[in-house]
């Protein structure tokens, strides 16, 4: 058998191709966010910028290995909390630390802006959990339910630490991503089902519980556990964004006038008329909404679908666990990104401040998806395969 090592068939132009489209619909949706926006500052330099810095973060991404990632695991997810731990630590008052929205969650870096190390750690715990996957199950490959118990409790171990650290920030919707990226890793991490569904089940109903007590047992929650007023608003909001239209609800209500003013075909570029707050960032779904409708919408949301697909096509494709555990994680943290935001957006999901993957503005989140999708290049690129192979797929 012939090795194909020629670099060109290894690249992954499809999905090279399909983030090439995520850029032209980023910045066309941005300029046209601008057009009632509150900002005088034009996004569109500085996002293509992040772009850019965004593909030389791919291009180092691919110079490492699996093996490489793997062997480095514990430095990269150790350096990550450090991170989130300076960030901690550090005073308020400082020019270092930045506070938006209520949440101490970046560093002011002179020269490059706001940086959100919580967009990194995401990535960083997606490596570490995969390694902590792959060598658990190498250790014990005659699996029992005390192994399985054993490999549950190591992951939520590894898990606690960042969410620590981020729900002091606090950021409820990063906490959430990491959530969502460990119940997918659970998922394929071969765990018995007689654990995983009485545990899923355990939460679902966990996080239902709390939801009816925030709205009928308010005053339990409060005297009990020592929670503010103020906490239930966006529960609230998002339940009934009419009775808060100059609070809390007034970011859905005018998400909602927004989309549905766009109808079928929309208004056209440029064409928005309803003001949206920070409509180019967490809410610019609302803006591709209203000015493409139904129709623009929905060719967005099939794009986030291909990708998907590609990188779920790409996972089943390679043959080292560690890659399918760190690729399976990657595919989690951006469905749930698309679903909570879009979701946010129509009032399906409460409002959680987390950004629309490779479309939002920001520099942070661009560069933690384009670190995370340069791992995906890196195991494509590195993945060796046979010209004359079984498999129909290499």
């Amino acid at each position: 058998m012939k090795l194909n090592n020629r670099a060109s068939d290894r690249f992954d132009w499809t999905l090279a191709f399909i983030l090439l489209l995520f850029l032209i619909v980023s910045t066309v949706a941005i300029a046209s966010a601008q057009t009632t926006g509150q900002y005088n500052t034009n996004f569109v330099p500085s996002q293509i910028q992040w772009y850019v810095v965004g593909a030389v973060i791919i291009a180092v991404m691919m110079y490492f290995d699996p093996e490489q990632y793997k062997k480095a695991a514990w430095i990269i997810y150790g350096g990550g909390v450090f991170l989130l731990f300076l960030l901690f630590i550090l005073p308020e008052g400082m020019e270092l630390v930045a506070r938006r929205n209520n949440a101490k969650s970046w560093f002011h870096l002179p020269g490059l802006g706001s940086i959100q190390p919580a967009e990194f750690m995401k990535t960083f715990y997606i490596i570490g959990a995969a390694r902590l996957i792959t060598m658990h199950n190498e250790k014990h490959l005659n699996r029992t339910k005390e192994t399985d118990l054993l490999l549950l409790g190591k992951i939520m171990a590894l898990l606690v630490v960042p969410l620590f650290f981020i729900m002091e920030q606090p950021d409820l919707g990063t906490a959430l991503v990491f959530i969502a990226i460990t119940a997918a890793l659970i998922l394929v991490s071969g765990i018995t089902w007689k654990i995983i569904v009485p545990l899923y089940a355990g939460a679902a109903a966990f996080g239902a519980l709390l939801i009816w007590m925030a709205v009928y047992m308010q005053d339990f929650l409060v005297k009990t556990f020592g929670f503010s007023a103020y906490q239930f608003a966006r529960i609230y909001s998002w339940l009934d964004p009419y009775a808060y239209p100059s609070d809390e609800g007034r970011h859905l209500i005018t998400s909602l006038n927004a989309i549905g003013s766009g109808m079928i075909g929309g208004k056209g570029f440029q064409g928005r008329e309803v003001y949206v707050p920070e409509a180019h960032t967490d809410f610019i779904f609302s803006v591709i909404g209203e000015d493409w409708g139904f129709i623009g919408a929905s060719l967005v949301i099939s794009l986030y679908f291909i990708l998907i697909y590609h990188l779920t096509r790409t996972t089943l494709q390679l043959k080292d666990p560690f890659s399918t555990y760190v690729c399976t994680g990657i595919i989690a943290m951006i469905t749930f990104h698309v679903f909570q935001n879009v979701g946010m957006t129509i009032q399906l999901l409460p409002i959680t401040g987390i950004p629309l993957p490779l479309i939002s503005y920001g520099g942070s989140s661009i560069m933690g998806n384009m670190l995370a999708l340069g791992l995906v290049f890196s195991m494509k690129f590195h993945h060796r395969t046979y010209m004359f192979s079984a498999d129909p797929e290499e």
